[in-house]
């Protein structure tokens, strides 16, 4: 369920379903880099301006599904404006800035973005721009990420399944706005 907070900044609305905390796991495969599982958190978060403050933390994952080390951190800001366009400033612990655009879908939850501009250090690895659809799915979070380098052509390198954290205090806000039942262990929750 897509709940938006009454003090979220009106233009934002259409983003209202990437808003909370994200979690779950993907499938990073590049060319020159390792293949491996990996765990993601996600939070789009809010502060009445217009704009959402993003935040990705990933970690490789073994076999039994235990956090080996850190992958990738990324942070950010989105916005949209009032024709659905998205643009995002994002930058990357690897050292790299990227400015993102594109659209979110009509009548549906789904965002398709490509860098604009990407700026890099000297330290960091080749990178020459990318690609990533997110969409709300049955109330999950999905994404694919393509890249590109100098030696490689824009292909998909990372792909994430992600469930929203439910707080505790939203659950028992959830339990207060279960309709009346009868008393078959549901209303315990009540």
């Amino acid at each position: 369920m897509i709940q938006i907070p009454s003090d979220l900044n009106p233009g934002l609305v259409p983003l209202a379903f990437l808003l909370g905390t994200w979690e779950g796991a993907g499938v990073s495969d590049f060319p020159g880099a390792e293949k491996c599982n990996f765990g993601q958190s996600v939070t789009f978060s809010h502060d009445g301006r217009d704009f959402l403050e993003y935040h990705s933390h990933s970690w490789v994952l073994d076999a039994d599904g235990n956090k080996v080390r850190p992958l990738e951190s990324e942070s950010g800001y989105w916005r949209i404006d009032k024709d659905r366009k998205v643009e995002i400033v994002m930058v990357r612990d690897q050292g790299v800035v990227e400015v993102w655009y594109g659209e979110l879908a009509d009548q549906k939850p789904q965002i398709d973005v490509v860098t604009d501009a990407v700026a890099r250090t000297e330290a960091s690895g080749p990178y020459s721009g990318g690609k990533r659809l997110y969409g709300y799915v049955n109330s999950d979070l999905m994404w694919v990420g393509e890249k590109a380098t100098p030696e490689v052509p824009l292909r998909p390198y990372m792909s994430a399944h992600l469930k929203k954290v439910v707080t505790p205090e939203e659950v028992a806000e959830m339990a207060r706005n279960l309709p009346d039942m009868p008393d078959d262990g549901i209303a315990f929750f009540k």
